[in-house]
């Protein structure tokens, strides 16, 4: 059997594919989780053969989750996500994920990418791939992704200042630059966008 901790934070859909999994003859859910801090704590009791994991969660999102994981064990890990941007697949592959498939997914594709990762393979969605290879670079500067950052951590701009040790007014301007180059209209959704892109 292919043990496996599946991790979403909304109920129906986790709840769903877990009984879809659970119809497979050779897999079962050992463990479900509502959230990345959640899905890290379930691996390391559970010690499943493969871990699934949504990419937007509270408190870790699934790439960062993947980091956590992947500091205590070698278990695979496969993202699923609804948001799958180019850049968010890069950043996912850099933390180790070996999985990477958009929620359309049939349930039994999902079956058949979680058998061949647990052994050993990998699998990439092949249009979030062909994306990545045609994406255009980032526009942001390096210290506007620190500050974007900082922001979608939900850190108020006298904050951010205080740790990245400039005035709140630089702060300002390089937050204000970095929504003009994203076409958002506040810090907040400069950051989501950055973060959606993979940037941040």
């Amino acid at each position: 059997m292919i043990g496996v901790v599946l991790a979403d934070d909304e109920d129906l859909i986790r709840g769903a594919m877990a009984a879809l999994l659970d119809l497979e003859s050779d897999i079962e859910v050992l463990a479900q989780a509502s959230s990345g801090t959640e899905a890290v704590e379930a691996v390391s009791r559970e010690r499943p053969d493969v871990v699934v994991l949504d990419l937007e969660m509270p408190e870790l999102d699934g790439v960062e989750a993947t980091a956590e994981i992947a500091r205590d064990t070698a278990t695979p890990v496969v993202l699923v996500t609804r948001h799958a941007r180019p850049g968010v697949l890069k950043r996912a592959l850099s933390a180790g994920v070996r999985g990477f498939v958009p929620k359309t997914t049939p349930a039994s594709k999902l079956a058949a990418i979680l058998r061949d990762v647990h052994n050993g393979g990998r699998y990439v969605d092949s249009e979030i791939a062909a994306s990545a290879l045609t994406e255009g670079d980032c526009p942001l500067g390096e210290r506007e992704i620190e500050l974007l950052r900082h922001t979608q951590h939900g850190a108020s701009v006298s904050t951010i200042a205080e740790r990245v040790h400039l005035a709140p007014g630089t702060v300002r301007n390089y937050l204000s630059a970095a929504m003009n180059k994203l076409g958002a209209e506040t810090r907040h959704e400069a950051a989501r966008r950055a973060w959606e892109e993979g940037w941040i």
